[in-house]
Parts: C-alpha cells; sequence; structure tokens
C-alpha cells in the first residue's frame, strides 16, 4: 500500500481511541466523517480543475469552518448540519436530521485538521472505501450498536457475486442494503479486468444506473450512501441509489436483472404504537399485496416474494435466508411450491453457525432464476451443498474466508452451471454436493421441506471426535446468547 494511503488509514484509526473515551461510537464516528468528508471534496469539487457547482449555500462550505477552533468551531459545523440538511440531492439526504455528536471541542478540531491535510477527490476509491469498509466493520463488532444484525460477512458475499456473475449494462437490486456490501462487491466484480474490459458507456452504467437500494434505519442508510459515493457509485448531485423506508411496504414499480441480498435476521415484522392509555406496543406486521402469493408477518418469506415481483422474467437471485423459510408450514409452504413453480430454484448453499454477528443463527443462500408464465413447474432439480454439518467457524479465532467458499463455487460451476457433477455417492456418502430430483424428492415431503442434510454429525456420532473445546465454548456462548434473546423477546411481548 502506498505511504499515502497508509498514513490516511492510520489517522483515521488513530481517532477511534479518544473518540470512544469520550463515548462516541464507532457508528456515531462513522456519521460525523460521512458529515466532514463530503464538506471537504465539495470544496475540492469547487476549486480548479473541476470548477463544479457545488449547491453548498455560501457561509456553510468548508472553508468558512476548517480554520475555526472551539466553540466558534461547534457554532458553525452545527449551523452547517442543519442548512445542507435542507438541500435536495445525495447531499441532503446525507445531511437529513444531521447533529453534532462529538461533544469535546478539541477532537473535533482534531478531525477537521485531520481531513483538511488531505485531498480526498483526487484519492483513489480503493482507500476510501478500505478506511470506511473497516470503520463498518467495527461498527458491526461493536454488540452495542446492534450494526451486527445487517453486517454480512464480505467473503460470503464474495462467493455469492461470483456464483451469480453479474453482466455489464445490467441492473441490481438490493430491498435491505444496509452499508451497501452487495453493491460493492458486483462492482468490484464488473469492474476487474479479469472479468470484464469496460468501455466509456459500460463505466458509466456501473456507476450511475446499476444499482437499486432500500434501506429503512436512517443512519444505516446514510452509512451507504457515504459507502457507495467513496466507491464511486452515483453522484453527489444526481439520482439518490438507496431509497428511504421500508422496502416491503409497496412494489417499487423497477425490475432488475439481479437481486443479491440479506434480509434482516428476524422472523416477524411488526408495528409500534401508543395505545389508549399511553402504554407502547407492538402487533404483528401483515403485508397485503397483491403481487404476493401469501399474506404473513413473517419477514423473511415477504422479503422472498418481494424479490420475486422486482426480478425481470429472466432475472437471477441470491438471497440469504434462515432455516424456517426452508421448513416452515402454512405460509412457507406456499413460498416453496409457488417458487419451486414459477422460478428455477436450482441450488441451496447450507451455512455454517458461528460466521454472523447475532449468535446462534442458522442460515442458507438459495439461488433462484425467474422464468415467464409457464403451467409447468420450473424447478426440476434442487442442487444442496452442504457446508454446515461437521463445519465450525467463529467471527475471531476462526473467520469464514473466501477460500473456506471456494470448492462450494466450483462446484456450483459459474461458467455453465449445467454442467455441475455431486461429489456425494454411495462410495462417499460424506459428499458435500448433491442433487435432488424435484417431483420424487421435494414435493412428496412433508410441508415441502428443503431442510434436507445427509451427512453425519461427527460431534453426535463419536465421541473422539468433538470439535476443540474452543469451538465447543463458542457454541456454547451462541447457543446461550440465542435462547436468552428469545426470552427477552417474549418478555417484551408478554409486557
Amino acid at each position: 500500500m502506498p505511504d499515502q494511503s497508509s498514513s490516511i488509514i492510520s489517522k483515521v484509526w488513530g481517532m477511534c481511541g479518544p473518540l470512544r473515551d469520550d463515548g462516541v461510537s464507532y457508528g456515531d464516528y462513522l456519521e460525523q466523517l460521512t458529515y466532514l468528508i463530503f464538506l471537504k471534496m465539495s470544496d475540492e469539487y469547487a476549486k480548479p480543475p473541476y470548477r463544479k457547482q457545488t449547491g453548498i449555500p455560501d457561509g456553510y462550505g468548508w472553508s468558512d469552518m476548517n480554520t475555526l477552533t472551539g466553540a466558534d468551531l461547534e457554532d458553525q459545523y452545527k449551523k452547517t448540519l442543519e442548512k445542507l440538511g435542507e438541500q435536495g440531492g445525495i447531499l441532503g439526504q446525507i445531511f437529513q436530521g444531521a447533529i453534532n455528536k462529538v461533544s469535546n471541542a478539541a477532537i473535533l478540531y482534531r478531525i477537521v485538521q485531520m481531513i483538511d491535510r488531505e485531498k480526498w477527490v483526487s484519492m483513489s476509491s480503493d482507500v476510501k472505501g478500505e478506511i470506511y469498509e473497516g470503520l463498518l466493520q467495527k461498527n458491526a463488532e461493536d454488540v452495542k450498536s446492534g450494526a451486527g444484525q445487517y453486517f454480512t460477512p464480505r467473503a460470503l458475499i464474495q462467493a455469492m457475486v461470483a456464483c451469480i456473475r453479474p453482466e455489464p449494462m445490467k441492473t441490481i437490486a438490493d430491498p435491505c442494503c444496509g452499508s451497501g456490501g452487495f453493491f460493492l462487491a458486483a462492482q468490484a466484480f464488473l469492474a476487474d479486468p479479469a472479468n470484464y474490459t469496460l468501455d466509456r458507456e459500460q463505466k458509466e452504467f456501473l456507476k450511475n444506473s446499476t444499482f437499486y437500494g432500500g434501506e429503512n434505519v436512517a443512519l444505516t442508510r446514510k452509512l451507504c450512501l457515504m459507502n457507495l459515493y467513496l466507491h464511486n457509485i452515483g453522484d453527489i448531485y444526481g439520482n439518490v441509489p438507496v431509497a428511504y423506508g421500508d422496502s416491503l411496504l409497496t412494489d417499487p414499480g423497477y425490475r432488475v436483472d439481479y437481486v443479491l441480498t440479506n434480509p434482516p435476521f428476524g422472523k416477524k415484522s411488526s408495528l409500534t404504537f401508543t395505545n389508549e392509555e399511553g402504554e407502547q406496543e407492538e402487533e404483528d406486521l401483515v403485508y397485503n399485496r397483491q403481487d404476493f402469493w401469501t399474506t404473513s408477518s413473517n419477514k423473511q418469506l415477504n422479503f422472498v416474494q418481494h424479490i420475486n415481483t422486482i426480478l425481470k422474467a429472466t432475472g437471477k437471485a441470491a438471497v440469504v435466508v434462515p432455516d424456517n423459510v426452508l421448513f416452515e408450514g402454512g405460509a412457507g409452504e406456499i413460498v416453496r411450491k409457488k417458487l419451486l413453480a414459477t422460478c428455477d430454484l436450482h441450488t441451496i448453499l447450507r451455512l455454517p453457525t458461528g460466521i454472523f454477528y447475532k449468535p446462534g443463527v442458522k442460515a442458507n443462500v438459495i439461488f433462484f432464476d425467474k422464468r415467464p408464465a409457464s403451467a409447468n413447474t420450473q424447478t426440476k432439480t434442487v442442487w444442496i451443498y452442504d457446508f454446515r454439518t461437521n463445519i465450525h467457524f467463529t467471527l475471531k479465532q476462526n473467520p469464514l474466508t473466501y477460500e473456506a467458499l471456494q470448492d462450494f463455487i466450483d462446484c456450483y460451476h459459474p461458467e455453465n452451471r449445467f454442467e455441475r457433477r455431486e461429489t456425494y455417492s454411495e462410495d462417499n456418502p460424506e459428499g458435500r454436493w448433491r442433487k435432488f430430483n424435484v417431483e420424487k424428492d421435494i414435493l412428496t415431503r412433508d410441508k415441502t421441506s428443503l431442510d434436507i442434510f445427509w451427512i453425519k454429525d461427527k460431534s453426535l456420532a463419536d465421541l473422539d471426535n468433538l470439535p476443540s473445546p474452543d469451538e465447543l465454548a463458542a457454541d456454547i456462548i451462541e447457543n446461550l446468547q440465542s435462547a436468552l434473546q428469545s426470552f427477552q423477546e417474549l418478555k417484551a411481548r408478554l409486557n
């Protein structure tokens, strides 16, 4: 890494300690960086050789605050945040409702001076992205912030993109895009010369017309917009690529070529309201949409239906879903049958535990291609890769890597998935890659369950092959945390 790059990264990270000591979380630090770097970049764009009309009102730019100190700096920063929150475009979206959360004027001055010394516009998107992605991950690791719920392991995202193999001049959506990880991985794949050589039109399309996102947490959306912009996605004065709000409320109207997403964990969609006695209550939120196959308060089942809606007739999807989507009865069975009938649900990747920041999660990735309307069942064969049985990861000691997913990618055979070969056989019952005939093996199962596994769990069958004490301890902690969270949710409902 060039000295300049490592220097600025070191400076940005160096501010974390003092800020944490002063009660500022990683998320709040990210938010303040977002505001200040935007101001500095706008100031750079207004000068030669760019000479852009930034749209920032006179008296509220970077040069109006970067020489101030103490209370004067705090006062000017506060006024600037309020004024810019009234503007249009991505700029106004970023600053909407913005307040200064760095209460220590000396630390705020140090951050401003650190940003002021760098040329952010000319800095490569890789460097800016590395700074931002690192802080996003720190934020996700910060359990108190709750940010981990939307942080998907980057190795898993990259593997999903490698399997889907998005093509230039095609559109990609993530209806619950969190910090924008799927978009960045797709952009990196499309811009990689090893995959494509993009011409000017394709580069312009990648920057401004490829991505469609949604996010219903205001701060997360701001972090996402900044993350995308730092990676050269979107334009500060153009259309905002990520909508704010609940994606499940309505059909957005657009149709895309690909959906790559990890809908938020948590089984139920709920609505909080104040009753007649002035107390806070929750009730299950059921979406009655004409384009859905069935009504349900199950968030993941609703997202699967929403994704089916926004895909083009030849669109492709890769979606992280919890186990209940594969086996739950009622609405779950209806959704699975419809998905098998109208789409080609060709692949399921069973994920190991210990890879998400939220403990105890058992999840899968389902890959399906939408098909034009037909009377025939579109899914003929479902291929399942068991990446869970006898596989153990932890967030710290043994994190998930892209290399660990390479065998799945090879088995998936992205170049032509119709040339796949099973690794399972009677002679190799431990083979992780196995195909199932929909008519014979799946539609005959109770509730059309897709929760299928066949490899013997060694920890249950052979005491001599127990996982290491570290792995056992991590599993126990995850299970206890998951159980505690379930009790907390139950208590909240009873209250």
